[in-house]
């Protein structure tokens, strides 16, 4: 299903679906900031046409989704993108205490750039920013990222002071450009790097990364980043639930 065809509403569904479209629709037009209350119940209501109970049953499906969590005794609120330590998960990163902890992130360089064929096939633009950033744990390299954004929708983050971005950028968009991340796609694969990302991660030559291409896209189903993680594959894992 498109994305066109997903924020337009379809009569055949139930109420509180049609509501939830119409409240994803606006959050997806940036109606709302990270820190603003959605209204409440009884004005949703008003505003919708639907009941109270229709749009309590909105917005408990939009929690569900992950797009928005209810803070006790101050409202719903729009979810801060929580995609990127995800990426994590597929490395054994634990400090001297064995206890798991988020790396430190290292700016390497940002400049404006003409995007190459695979990544611009992906973001649907040539003309992108790329982002270059290292991932450290106790002062020791573990993941290394090449990160492409469309230029027209993050114009300037290029120059933005690395101490105002965070060790996490999806938040960082939401707060700064308004782009609000939905859901990812990863894709995992090995290979022999070149020698600047051998020398990057401190390996020896001859050892093998773990790849990581994700996408990020926006409610409107629209792809707002690209970006390739790389880390030493002998601390590569990666553990599945099934049933």
């Amino acid at each position: 299903m498109s994305s066109q065809t997903r924020l337009e509403e379809d009569s055949r569904l139930p109420a509180y679906l049609r509501l939830r479209d119409r409240i994803a629709a606006r959050i997806a037009a940036g109606e709302w900031a990270a820190e603003d209350a959605l209204p409440s119940e009884n004005a949703l209501a008003r505003d919708s046409g639907f009941s109270v109970g229709t749009v309590r049953k909105a917005l408990q499906q939009l929690v569900t989704e992950g797009l928005l969590e209810r803070r006790q005794g101050a409202g719903t609120f729009l979810r801060k993108p929580a995609f990127e330590p995800t990426l994590f998960r597929f490395f054994a990163l634990q400090d001297e205490t064995r206890a798991q902890t988020i790396p430190l992130s290292r700016l390497i360089a940002r400049s404006a750039q003409r995007a190459p064929a695979e990544v611009a096939q992906v973001l649907g633009t040539e003309d992108c920013i790329r982002i270059d950033r290292l991932r450290l744990l106790q002062d020791r390299p573990i993941l290394t990222e090449e990160i492409w954004l469309p230029r027209a929708r993050f114009e300037g983050i290029e120059t933005v002071a690395e101490g105002e971005i965070g060790p996490l950028l999806y938040p960082f968009y939401l707060e700064r450009f308004g782009v609000f991340v939905a859901h990812a796609e990863d894709e995992v694969s090995f290979a022999s790097p070149p020698a600047a990302i051998l020398k990057r991660l401190r390996l020896a030559a001859g050892e093998s990364v773990a790849v990581i291409e994700r996408t990020a896209f926006a409610l409107d189903g629209s792809a707002i980043e690209w970006r390739r993680a790389m880390g030493p594959a002998q601390s590569f894992r990666y553990r599945s639930r099934i049933g």
